[in-house]
């Protein structure tokens, strides 16, 4: 097998495949009968393969619901970066956490013997 870059293509993708011994041979029979290779053969087949999916309904149905789930999350994600980024109410400041520990008020501080009280 061939790497691409022998071949001179850039941009394709490298296959390995099994196949049975009869298989092989009668396909690289139909390829020597064609004056082509077994790689051509393949892609070939693929290509008709490919054609047919096109026209079968019940794969058409399956794509067209794999396609509207795809945009209804698009539309999820886009509605949740526009909320996540849109203008809100500013935040209230942060209290300062070194005067209060639990969100209450404090009580305010009783004055020791001897010492002036700082509501006086």
């Amino acid at each position: 097998m061939s790497l691409p870059d022998e071949q001179g293509t850039k941009g394709v993708k490298t296959l390995g495949i099994k196949l049975r011994p009869d298989v092989h041979a009668q396909l690289s029979f139909i390829a020597q009968l064609r004056d082509g290779t077994i790689t051509d053969e393949i892609q070939i087949a693929i290509t008709t393969h490919i054609v047919r999916a096109k026209d079968d309904p019940e794969l058409r149905s399956r794509a067209d619901a794999v396609q509207a789930e795809i945009e209804r999350e698009a539309v999820a994600r886009r509605d949740a970066i526009a909320t996540l980024f849109a203008s809100s109410p500013e935040l209230p400041p942060q209290a300062d956490s070194s005067n209060e520990t639990s969100g209450r008020p404090r009580a305010p501080r009783r004055a020791k013997a001897g010492e002036v009280s700082p509501d006086s």
